[in-house]
């Protein structure tokens, strides 16, 4: 369990190579700063930190940087949605938190036990096995917002860029909207300090703006209008394609999209 006060002191006299930040297990802000060690940027940030360690209570320091130090994990959770009581900490049970068992919810289905698994290896901090679990859980349900939040988390904190954005554009998609969440969680922190954010923030945090098909008068000669919708839906077919080859989006999901496209 990583310490507070040794955070602060890394901190304060190796913050200027990014050590307090390899200390808290963020590899990408860690190299980030060591960079910018070369414009002494990084000796400001430094100082900053280890003020901000330094005066931050025990239990917000655990809640940020040991969550996946057998503590639960600060990732997207429907439990709390569905009105349910947030689970307990360790320090509050005495033990380390067991995964769900499968329940039938009245009006809901059965709890993927793909998702179940998934987020229990998330805690322990087995992220390939967390992907592996979470990406056989959206094989059940393609449309299950949390697994595409989480997958986001995890693909960020392996520093797979063009997965974790795909991700986050498809849970927006389907209806994510804690914007807030996007710009402040941890796990999201490499997505967050790569160039392209801005304008994904900019496009309501997604990686395309919907574009409506330009508006053309038809003529008795020419069917333009339906010409213009058959190039649209072909731009959008092979889009889909190209996602679905670059392994961003599984068959199942190619194949709903795509019924959705020709309806």
């Amino acid at each position: 369990m990583r310490n507070k006060t040794a955070a602060g002191i890394f901190a304060l006299f190796l913050g200027w190579a990014g050590v307090h930040r390899f200390y808290l297990g963020q590899v990408g802000l860690g190299i980030l700063y060591f960079f910018l060690m070369f414009l002494g940027i990084s000796f400001v940030l430094g100082i900053i930190d280890a003020v901000i360690f330094f005066n931050m209570s025990e239990q917000e320091f655990d809640r940020k940087y040991n969550s996946r130090a057998g503590m639960v994990p600060p990732i997207y959770n429907q439990r709390a949605q569905q009105g349910y009581p947030p689970i307990a900490s360790p320090r509050q049970r005495g033990k380390a938190p067991a995964p769900p068992r499968n329940m039938q919810v009245p009006g809901r289905e059965l709890q993927n036990p793909y998702k179940v698994n998934g987020i229990k290896k998330y805690k322990e901090f087995d992220l390939e096995g967390a992907i592996d679990d979470f990406t056989k859980g959206l094989e059940i349900n393609p449309r299950d917002i949390s697994l595409h939040f989480n997958l986001a988390c995890a693909y960020s904190l392996t520093e797979k860029v063009d997965k974790a954005y795909a991700h986050l554009d498809r849970a927006v998609s389907l209806g994510f909207n804690d914007f807030e969440k996007l710009k402040t969680h941890d796990d999201l922190a490499y997505v967050r300090i790569q160039d392209r954010f801005e304008e994904f923030q900019k496009n309501g945090y997604r990686l395309e703006i919907p574009v409506a098909p330009p508006t053309v008068q038809k003529t008795e000669e020419t069917p333009v209008e339906e010409h213009v919708q058959d190039d649209v839906l072909l731009a959008q077919l092979k889009r889909l394609a190209e996602l679905r080859d670059r392994g961003l989006l599984s068959e199942q999901e190619f194949v709903i999209e795509k019924k959705k496209l020709t309806r």
